[in-house]
């Protein structure tokens, strides 16, 4: 397996942000994840997406962030929200979220990001565990879906590298 930086507009990146929002439909019987990405906000060094591809190079899994600042929907200076985390069905149990996590993360404290924060929701256990044990706190809710009962904020502070 190997993680390689890949534009959010890329072929892999569509086909896998196609998979995560089907299975968002699924899980909440909804149109799925309606928050507007620009692949833009995901170019270094306001951002990063990752996709880790396979032994085959088959694209299995994917992750980004994306530069926030305090704004109207709750956000605060130094933010680095993380975007589309996904892991296909037939890969998930490798840790590969989580070494993707840890990749998003420390690219965003070298950009000097203070901050991690996701909104995830509670129809998304698996999601919710990664986080919590990765040391992300419930915080304040903030973003598209704030006001959504269903919506589950965590931050978590992104110290520097020693």
């Amino acid at each position: 397996m190997h993680v390689r930086p890949t534009p959010f507009d890329h072929p892999d990146a569509r086909k896998l942000n196609d998979e995560v929002q089907l299975e968002y439909m699924e899980r909440y019987g909804d149109g799925g994840d309606l928050t507007f990405l620009d692949p833009m906000m995901f170019r270094p060094p306001q951002g990063l997406f990752l996709i880790t591809y396979d032994h085959l190079d088959r694209p299995v899994a994917t992750g980004g962030w994306r530069t926030q600042d305090r704004n109207d929907e709750g956000y605060a200076d130094g933010d680095a929200e993380l975007k589309r985390m996904y892991v296909i069905p037939e890969a998930r149990g490798l840790g590969l979220a989580r070494r993707v996590l840890a990749a998003l993360e420390d690219d965003a404290r070298a950009a000097g990001r203070t901050r991690m924060v996701l909104e995830t929701g509670d129809m998304q256990p698996e999601a919710i565990a990664l986080y919590t044990s990765s040391g992300y706190a419930p915080c304040a809710k903030f973003g598209y879906y704030r006001h959504y009962d269903s919506s589950r904020c965590f931050a978590k502070a992104l110290t520097p590298a020693p």
